[in-house]
């Protein structure tokens, strides 16, 4: 794509050019943009890029352009962008630069994780930009590999400051796949390029014919090009004289783009031999890499002068990186070709790609170039999986698989590579996939443990897909097969049956005794999956009191284990035994390992987690700001997202209306995918609501129904709301009773947590002679925990207690520590409570005005307490997914709103301890 001098016009294209200006002129101000250009093939995406890359400093621009052969080799439109500012590698931390380095085949080392290699594209962007803006323009975004695409669109959406302009062009009339693919630029600003008018049209088809037109014919032409300018630009090409003076052939493909493609090919035809096979092996070579393609056409017998008849033409270049002149010409160069010759160009390039380094990508070529079934070929690509696990993660290694399983020479081992494809898949987080490959698979004969696995996967994919109860028969299934053939996985599919039943509820039918009963069967693992399957076996047939020792041993294994794939069990068990630090730790460890790792399959629980933990921490802005993370990740990946923690975060807040909302959407998703947890935790987060705005019986109906479901987990915190909304709404028996059932738990799990809870309980339906005892134990114990917020409502409620007493003096104290507590936290409906009660004490409480705090955004609150927990920049960076320049760009306008100059001064601004 050759750069359009600077001042040059293109013509009808004021308004896009002023869009490009401005975007340019707001990143050499230190500002970062992104921009999604629309419009169907040779509509002039081109040229605006052109023009853009015109606009820039000389050399800081970097191209890429999707190619539709390409788009299953992982990572090949990010090295292009990439390759250029690689002398800036070293400026970035060590994690992201080996991972950059081992994706583009640099180095060998552990396989990078999708996010990691964002962040590290984010920051080697934002290094190459430190002195002078970046320009990175991707043409053909559509027909981006899938990995480069949804890096590039996640960078795209973090830049801050960073002075980078990264700008996509995208086809409208691409194949509905094609479509589909670009999809992840779904969000970001567009800018839609329409044709051109008709008089701009007739000035632009006039300035390439070579001669006077009859009007009618030129009429013509310009009616059908539809004010397509790459068609009114070539379309020409292919008229003589005489078709220029009485009329040419209306036969024409309607379609601008397949006319203008019909011209290249026409172009590409009449080209000598040699150079028409040239044009093919640049079109199928996957980087643009100059020297690797020279070494194939050596191969070909084909010398660099053939390259010549194709510069003439305007086709393409040859350089150390070759480009064409439209992604057309690459695409008409490959529907030139018939199979043979195809076949006969990525045989060459496999020849000549050195093995040792990218056999990932030779193996690949050699399967392109595969005339039928070829088992030597499908070996090598699977031998292959370890280089492009390294490369492209696990979505990779799915399909370098689903080719090997095309060449596989039996069923057998066709269908045993597609299983492992669907794997692939679904660790990617691609659980969408696998359906289509398990009913390929199942059309060959497949032995017991393969059907096992198959109906294992399926059933995977399909709580992947809506965490539903459907899952659970398939993997118990599953489970029962493979407990004589393989005990280790079989123990693993136990677990994933338990785990669904789990969710399931109360729908749950007979399913959750089934897998407990089988999987107690089993021979015991010592393994975190072993001892947590027998814990919660344990906790299904034997009760809770008798589960708590095993649950913790398991808890006290995924502490130490590196595999985080079980918090979403692990986080309900540590809720069951009352252990808030192993549920605090572990949710921040499966956060930063998901982001480091790119495993989108853990992530979604990971956030959900974590954003539960904070909660109960008391860090609402923290909370909001993963809340949003989730239901973005949602809308990327097409997974049901887990709405309990905003859910949650609402209630806390005590905004009503907004909680409401919630409830409605959760409980429609509870009976769509048959998930009956989510009514309890519906239930428990209806109770805290109704507990902040003081409407206690409406709570205590909903903590009751709650705590009857009792899931795993859910009903320990069922339990706790149902005490303090029966106590206020005048139901001593009720709240009794409730008291006793939490005691049954409390006493066999014996934390801080569980004692605090337990006191706060005896104190509110206890001996009311023991209730000061018990309210101060329940501040003393809770202290000790990472609870805020149930320290707080236990102030709350020992100050109401005092008040009550007659107490007034002492009933300040702790009703304004709690409502100083609550205000600080954002938990409003609490603070108003609070606040009520501080009055009736005869305190005036002022209310709360905004002060430069309440100014920051979540992100900014964010970046401030991680900078004042000493955090570099780009620890930060790393942690919040944004480049070191935006977090300092952050930074400036926290101390601005602060009113302070330096890190130094964060805390007491914030009143947060470091």
């Amino acid at each position: 794509m050759a750069s359009i001098p600077p001042g040059s016009q293109l013509r009808g294209r004021a308004r896009e050019q002023e869009v490009l200006d401005r975007l340019l002129r707001d990143v050499r101000g230190g500002h970062s943009r992104a921009l999604v250009l629309r419009g169907e093939y040779g509509i002039g995406k081109t040229a605006l890029l052109a023009y853009l890359a015109g606009q820039a400093p000389l050399g800081r621009v970097v191209r890429t352009a999707g190619v539709e052969t390409e788009s299953e080799i992982p990572y090949a439109a990010l090295q292009q962008v990439c390759a250029p500012l690689l002398d800036h590698l070293d400026r970035l931390p060590e994690a992201q630069r080996g991972a950059l380095a081992t994706a583009f085949g640099l180095s060998r080392g552990k396989p990078p994780g999708q996010l990691l290699i964002a962040l590290a594209v984010l920051g080697l962007l934002a290094e190459a930009a430190a002195d002078e803006p970046l320009v990175c323009v991707v043409d053909d975004a559509e027909w981006l590999d899938g990995l480069s695409g949804a890096i590039l669109a996640s960078v795209a959406r973090r830049l801050h400051a960073e002075s980078v302009a990264l700008v996509f062009a995208v086809s409208t009339s691409a194949t509905a796949p094609a479509q589909a693919n670009a999809e992840y630029l779904a969000g970001l600003p567009e800018l839609r390029v329409d044709g051109l008018g008709d008089d701009d049209a007739r000035a632009l088809l006039d300035s390439v014919l070579p001669e006077p037109v009859d009007p009618q014919v030129r009429d013509r032409i310009v009616a059908e090009a539809h004010g397509n300018p790459l068609a009114l630009l070539e379309l020409p090409r292919g008229l003589s004289p005489a078709d220029l003076a009485f009329g040419f052939d209306g036969a024409r493909s309607a379609s601008p783009a397949s006319r203008v493609e019909e011209d290249y090919r026409r172009q590409i035809a009449a080209l000598p031999a040699d150079t028409r096979q040239l044009v093919l092996a640049a079109a199928v070579e996957a980087v643009g890499d100059g020297t690797l393609l020279l070494r194939a056409l050596e191969r070909l017998g084909i010398g660099p002068e053939a390259a010549a008849p194709a510069r003439i033409d305007g086709l393409m270049e040859i350089g150390a990186r070759v480009r064409f002149r439209h992604p057309l010409v690459r695409a008409a160069a490959r529907r030139s070709a018939d199979a043979a010759e195809l076949r006969e160009v990525h045989r060459a390039l496999a020849d000549v790609i050195d093995p040792s380094r990218e056999p990932d990508r030779r193996a690949w070529h050699r399967a392109q170039a595969a005339v039928a079934t070829d088992e030597e070929v499908a070996e090598e690509l699977e031998r292959s999986i370890g280089h492009a696990l390294a490369r492209g993660g696990y979505a990779a290694v799915a399909h370098v698989l689903e080719r090997a399983a095309e060449l596989s020479a039996d069923s057998t081992a066709h269908a045993a590579r597609l299983l492992v494809a669907a794997d692939a898949y679904l660790t990617a987080g691609m659980p969408v996939r696998v359906p289509q490959l398990l009913d390929i698979a199942g059309t060959a004969p497949l032995d017991p443990k393969r059907q096992a696995h198959a109906e294992r996967l399926r059933a995977q994919a399909a709580f992947a897909l809506t965490h539903g109860r459907a899952a659970g028969p398939r993997l118990l299934a599953a489970a029962q097969r493979l407990a004589e053939l393989e005990p280790t996985t079989a123990r693993e599919t136990y677990l994933w049956a338990l785990g669904v039943a789990l969710h399931a509820g109360p729908l749950e039918g007979e399913d959750l005794h089934r897998a407990a009963a089988g999987a107690r069967a089993l021979p015991p693992g010592t393994d975190a999956v072993g001892l947590l399957l027998t814990g919660l076996a344990t906790w299904v047939l034997d009760g809770h009191a008798a589960a708590v020792p095993q649950l913790r041993r398991a808890l006290r294994r995924l502490s130490e284990d590196d595999d985080l794939r079980l918090l979403w069990l692990a986080a309900p068990a540590s809720h069951a035994v009352w252990d808030d630090e192993t549920w605090y730790q572990l949710s921040e460890r499966a956060v930063a390992h998901a982001r480091a790792t790119g495993a989108l399959s853990l992530l979604p629980a990971a956030l959900s987690s974590r954003a539960g933990a904070l909660i109960q921490a008391g860090r609402f802005a923290d909370a909001a700001a993963l809340t949003d993370q989730i239901d973005a990740l949602g809308r990327a990946t097409g997974l049901v997202p887990d709405l309990c923690p905003a859910l949650t975060l609402a209630a806390a807040r005590g905004r009503e209306a907004e909680a409401r909302e919630l409830i409605d959407t959760v409980l429609r998703d509870a009976d769509a995918y048959g998930e009956g947890r989510l009514n309890g935790m519906t239930d428990v987060a209806t109770a805290l609501l109704y507990n902040g705005l003081g409407e206690y019986p409406a709570a205590m109906r909903a903590a009751q129904r709650a705590a009857g479901r009792d899931d795993l987990g859910v009903g320990n915190w069922a339990l706790v709301e149902s005490v303090e909304a029966a106590a206020r709404a005048g139901e001593p028996g009720i709240a009794s009773r409730a008291r006793e059932r939490l005691s049954e738990r409390t006493r066999s799990a014996g934390s801080d947590w569980a004692l605090g809870v337990q006191a706060l309980a005896d104190a509110l339906a206890g001996s009311p002679g023991d209730a000061e005892d018990r309210y101060r134990e329940a501040i003393e114990r809770l202290s000790t925990t990472r609870l805020d917020l149930l320290v707080a409502r236990a102030r709350l409620l020992y100050g109401e207690w005092l008040r009550r007493a007659g107490r007034r003096t002492d009933a300040r104290d702790e009703l304004r520590a709690a409502h100083h507590a609550f205000a600080a936290m954002g938990a409003e409906a609490f603070a108003r409570r609070a606040g009520r009660e501080l009055g009736a004490t005869g305190e005036t409480v002022q209310s709360r005005t905004n002060g430069p705090r309440d100014e920051l955004t979540p992100q900014e609150t964010q970046v401030a307490r991680l900078a004042v927990a000493g955090r570099t920049n780009a620890e930060i960076g790393a942690a919040l997914f944004l480049s070191p320049r935006t977090v300092e760009w952050h930074l400036r306008k926290v101390f601005t709103k602060l009113r302070i100059a330096s890190r130094r001064e964060l805390a007491a601004a914030l009143r947060v301890q470091p």
